[in-house]
């Protein structure tokens, strides 16, 4: 069991050992903000408010060994020794500060001091005042001049990258990668385009982009990246002008795009360099952003 799933563990103990599914994810959620100085979990503004995908992997490995029952609601295993798994200080503070609130009251109390996490919510207009809905429709992203952005996933969880792209309102995520697949959960293709897809965002799998992953070893220095980039613009992107076009078409119709691979630093991933062949197409003038 992993600390992620002891935090599971110890704050469902807290609060009893079931809660439905849409609370113990409000619990979750102020259990991170307020009483971790570096949360074991990311949310992102979702149908309820602010929902962690990774929790849910987790759960379902806890599932699989016994901890939790397989049910919707969270509800630990009868039976399950919890005690020594985790110290509970920190959990208790969190039940006695927020159990007396649960369902609608609960969920307006997370909205109206959190409300980025609301704008995807579809109860906040029924459950909120006028006032608070102004606040939420306030933290919603609201840039809509076209731009196109290129961003990488190392060093990041599921929930952080995608929080980058909803607070660049980004609208469709173009995939560069050769082979999307990842080790790293939620970043394989199928996870990453349904994920993204549930939030608004529309997916492009754009493989021809990409580099074969026998190219890409031994890169050690910034001068071994720098060989294989001059070497892609010289043969896959000039192979490939149907795909950039592609690509170029993509963002005029949905006008703030992103494309993605791993690497964190521009300069360290060949998305950089299908930016700059973008840049010199003969009709291009639009705002490049690397996040």
């Amino acid at each position: 069991m992993n600390y992620r799933q002891k935090t599971l563990i110890g704050l469902l103990s807290a609060f009893g050992g079931h809660l439905p599914s849409t609370d113990f994810q409000k619990y979750l959620f102020l259990f991170t903000q307020e009483f971790q100085q570096e949360p074991d979990f990311e949310f992102v503004p979702y149908r309820f408010g602010g929902f962690s995908f990774q929790s849910y992997a987790d759960k379902r490995r806890l599932v699989e060994i016994g901890a939790l029952e397989d049910t919707e609601d969270w509800r630990l295993q009868d039976g399950f020794l919890t005690e020594g798994l985790f110290g509970g200080s920190a959990f208790d503070r969190c039940y006695v500060k927020y159990s007396h609130l649960s369902g609608a009251r609960l969920m307006q109390e997370v909205y109206r001091r959190y409300p980025y996490y609301a704008i995807n919510s579809e109860r906040a207009a029924k459950i909120m005042n006028t006032h608070e809905v102004n606040a939420i429709t306030a933290a919603r992203p609201a840039a809509v001049a076209p731009c196109f952005f290129t961003i990488g996933y190392e060093g990041s969880s599921l929930e952080g990258y995608l929080n980058r792209l909803i607070k660049n309102n980004v609208k469709t995520l173009v995939d560069v990668r050769r082979n999307p697949l990842s080790r790293k959960y939620g970043f394989s293709k199928k996870t990453l385009s349904e994920t993204a897809k549930k939030l608004g965002i529309g997916y492009v799998h754009i493989p021809e982009l990409g580099i074969a992953s026998d190219r890409r070893q031994d890169l050690i220095v910034q001068a071994d990246y720098d060989r294989l980039f001059d070497s892609y613009e010289k043969l896959e992107l000039r192979q490939n002008g149907r795909a950039l076009q592609s690509l170029f078409e993509i963002f005029l119709k949905n006008k703030r795009v992103a494309i993605t691979c791993f690497e964190e630093a521009v300069c360290m991933c060949h998305r950089g360099r299908v930016a700059k062949a973008l840049s010199a197409l003969p009709d291009w003038d639009y705002d490049i952003r690397h996040i």
